[in-house]
């Protein structure tokens, strides 16, 4: 079953993503629907495949997917039309782009028990909770996730909460 579906998607893949991008005039927005719909007839191959035309599944799905997508995208403008943009909107300044960078050199346990209880503000036993770990494991990677962070960004840029 997986080598028939494998056959279909390299017999088929660059044709649908043509076609999609003549309908929809992005290229990037192509890419997401076609790749959207593969994923999605992959899950119904077995069904699919005894379809006289599953490409034409294929092909209508990721165009629904795209014009989703902008219908999605029109409600966001129309909302922001309405209501203005939020008033709490944070700027990228050089601090927050450095403590991302910082951040992402970090192992994701690590990443993630900092911003679960320095950004999220949990504690110790709801990121234990939350990630399936004892709370002596969360401390260990906030101690420890301090400490990568410290290296990275100076001693004084984190503090001991």
């Amino acid at each position: 079953m997986a080598d028939d579906f494998d056959e279909f998607y390299a017999g088929t893949y660059r044709r649908v993503l043509g076609q999609l991008y003549a309908m929809v005039g992005r290229r990037g927005e192509a890419e997401d629907a076609v790749q959207e719909a593969y994923t999605r007839a992959w899950q119904r191959w077995a069904r699919l495949r005894g379809y006289a035309d599953p490409e034409a599944w294929v092909r209508t799905v990721a165009y629904r997917v795209a014009v989703s997508s902008w219908r999605r995208a029109v409600n966001r403008l129309t909302a922001q039309r309405r209501h203005g943009p939020p008033d709490d909107v944070p700027g990228l300044g050089p601090d927050l782009v450095a403590l991302t960078v910082a951040l992402r050199r970090l192992t994701p346990e690590h990443r993630r028990a900092l911003v679960l209880h320095y950004v999220a503000g949990l504690s110790v036993d709801d990121i234990a909770r939350e990630t399936g770990t004892r709370p002596g494991t969360v401390k260990s990677r906030l101690s420890r996730g301090r400490d990568a962070l410290r290296a990275e960004l100076g001693e004084e840029a984190v503090q001991d909460a």
